[in-house]
């Protein structure tokens, strides 16, 4: 039985490829975005307990000194926090844009799928059409000789 065989198989290859490379940019922004997440929450934490160190030294004899190295570090934190903010509002845009780049390509490949998949259809009619009339061929020579013999 002959295979079938898609004319446009290397354009559906190369939009796979596509598609897997968009996926790749995807994960790894996604990375990006998970390690600043995770170290915001750090960061946070570390600021909620040093508010909570500064609450406690202001309880009984107070340092100025040391009052104001820990809010300077507390500031500190917080800079880095807003910075940290800023940096995933730059990666969120550049991941909404990469997932629309994605969806592009897989739109691109699914295109050709579908038409790779109408292609095999109509390549399957045809052969099943073909054997069909091979079969009645073979039905109409084996009636006739059948008929040739009987006579």
């Amino acid at each position: 039985m002959p295979r079938f065989r898609f004319q446009l198989q290397a354009v559906l290859d190369a939009r796979l490829r596509a598609e897997r490379e968009e996926r790749r940019r995807v994960a790894e922004l996604e990375a990006s975005r998970r390690r600043l997440e995770d170290g915001l929450r750090r960061r946070q934490s570390q600021i909620g307990e040093a508010r909570s160190q500064l609450r406690g030294r202001l309880e009984g004899r107070i340092d100025a000194s040391s009052l104001r190295g820990q809010a300077s570090a507390s500031l500190a934190e917080m800079r880095d926090a807003q910075r940290v903010v800023l940096e995933l509002a730059g990666i969120h845009r550049r991941l909404e844009a990469l997932r629309e780049t994605l969806r592009t390509a897989s739109r691109a490949r699914r295109a050709v799928e579908i038409l790779k998949e109408r292609r095999f259809e109509a390549w399957r009619r045809e052969e099943d059409q073909r054997e069909q009339a091979e079969l009645d061929e073979m039905a109409v020579i084996r009636g006739s000789r059948r008929k040739v013999e009987s006579i």
